[in-house]
């Protein structure tokens, strides 16, 4: 009992890096000795009701966080204004990552010198942008929340608060209902927070067991290609929008994103990390809370700067390179237009790659079938681009933050604060800080 307690009174972080040492060690012991169905029968279920946990209380979060608030931004500032610029920045955020992309897939040439590769069944198909208004527009509010389509329910979240501000003072006992359930939420969420460590652990236990350094060598250099470009972006590209308009250090914004970024990496899962990126926005990076809770929910829908932009543009490289298909100009200027229009139609669960990667493949008129070839290392190079997606996901924030006056700078330069070390306080519309007094 007494190694439990010691653990247990670790700090946050290092809880969650002990356990993806341990996995990684586990995993790896596993994949030695070929043992696939420990991690098939135990490493994998025990993973997926974890990232299924998260999942639970996602689609309530992201409803009553949007609901809340859009009547919470007009204190804050223009809503129409806030919403167009942090849609603004998602554009040449992501516009950045294609253009990262295809430079590195010119550099590396993943494509070239390959021999017949084996393909993987795939039940890829042809996407239209009918099926991405879709998404967008549903029919049935309550079969979107079933199914998990979380830009339907944020669609119809974002007009049904407009609607409850819109009707006045006759919607206020309606607005407390939702401010309760935004709470109720908030506290699920810190419940599930605190089993990250568990979670991680059988999450990259169950990575490094099915996965070995043989599965890797025929697309060494695809996989390579995704880690450069996203380390790229992560190193390069985030911390010079960070210096040049953030005005706060990039440094110090990986540091307090840096949980949200490890959990990222081995969920595979925008959404799945939302309840901790969002703790993230707002108590190390100083995000103003009632701006946070409508960027960050949006971001994890519609942003993947990993996920729809990188991996699209190197892997619609590779197929050309591969398949002797050449490309011109136009068909470059397509793909950055498809990468980054596509994302509405990525959802935000683990694998949203394949939906933005064969929109690409089909808009510039390269071969589907050629998507099977990457589905085997699929689950490998989607770890480090969801980490690209989370981060984006919280620069964004930071940078219309600072833009309006929103940021707190003083918590964004303390030491960053443990996120389960307080449980969510309830928010007194009444106590909400006024624009005048937040710290820019």
């Amino acid at each position: 009992m007494r190694p439990l307690r010691k653990l247990a009174g670790l700090p946050f972080w290092q809880q969650v890096v002990l356990a993806l040492v341990l996995g990684t060690a586990v995993g790896a012991l596993l994949y030695n000795v070929g043992d696939a169905s420990t991690a098939e029968n135990w490493l994998d279920p025990f993973g997926g009701v974890y990232v299924n946990l998260l999942k639970l209380v996602v689609i309530p979060l992201v409803f009553s966080a949007i609901v809340v608030s859009v009547g919470r931004l007009r204190r804050v500032g223009n809503v129409a204004r806030l919403t167009a610029k942090t849609l603004g920045w998602f554009v040449v955020t992501s516009t950045m990552a294609v253009a990262i992309g295809l430079a590195v897939g010119f550099l590396v040439r993943p494509g070239d010198g390959l021999g017949a590769l084996p393909t993987e069944k795939t039940d890829a198909e042809e996407v239209t942008w009918t099926q991405v208004l879709d998404n967008l527009f549903p029919a049935n509010i309550v079969g979107a929340m079933a199914e998990g389509n979380v830009l339907g329910v944020v669609f119809f979240a974002a007009l049904f608060g407009a609607a409850l501000v819109a009707v006045g003072e006759r919607g206020e006992r309606l607005a407390a209902l939702f401010d309760d359930l935004y709470l109720v939420t908030q506290k699920l969420v810190w419940w599930v927070v605190r089993l990250a460590p568990i979670g991680s652990f059988f999450l990259i236990a169950s990575v490094v067991a099915t996965y070995g350094p043989g599965s890797l060598a025929p697309l060494a250099k695809f996989t390579g290609a995704i880690y450069l470009a996203a380390a790229v972006m992560l190193l390069v590209g985030y911390p010079l929008l960070l210096s040049v308009f953030g005005r706060v250090s990039p440094w110090k914004f990986l540091r307090n994103s840096w949980p949200a970024m490890q959990f990222a990496f081995v969920s595979a899962s925008s959404l799945a990390t939302l309840p901790i990126s969002q703790k993230v926005a707002i108590e190390r990076n100083g995000v103003q809370r009632e701006y946070a809770s409508f960027a960050q929910p949006l971001g994890a829908t519609i942003k993947f700067d990993g996920c729809g932009a990188i991996y699209p543009a190197v892997a619609a490289l590779f197929v050309s390179q591969y398949t002797g298909i050449s490309l011109g100009w136009t068909d470059f200027a397509l793909i950055a237009v498809a990468a980054v229009i596509g994302q509405l139609g990525t959802g935000g669960t683990p694998g949203p790659a394949l939906v933005a990667l064969t929109l690409t493949l089909t808009t510039v008129g390269l071969p589907l079938e050629a998507i099977g070839y990457l589905i085997a290392i699929d689950r490998v190079i989607d770890m480090a681009r969801t980490t690209v997606n989370v981060t984006g996901q919280l620069v964004v924030p930071v940078l219309v933050a600072r833009s309006e006056g929103l940021l707190d700078d003083e918590t964004f330069r303390r030491p960053p604060v443990d996120l389960t070390a307080s449980e969510p306080a309830r928010e007194e519309p009444a106590t909400a800080p006024e624009p005048g007094l937040v710290k820019a």
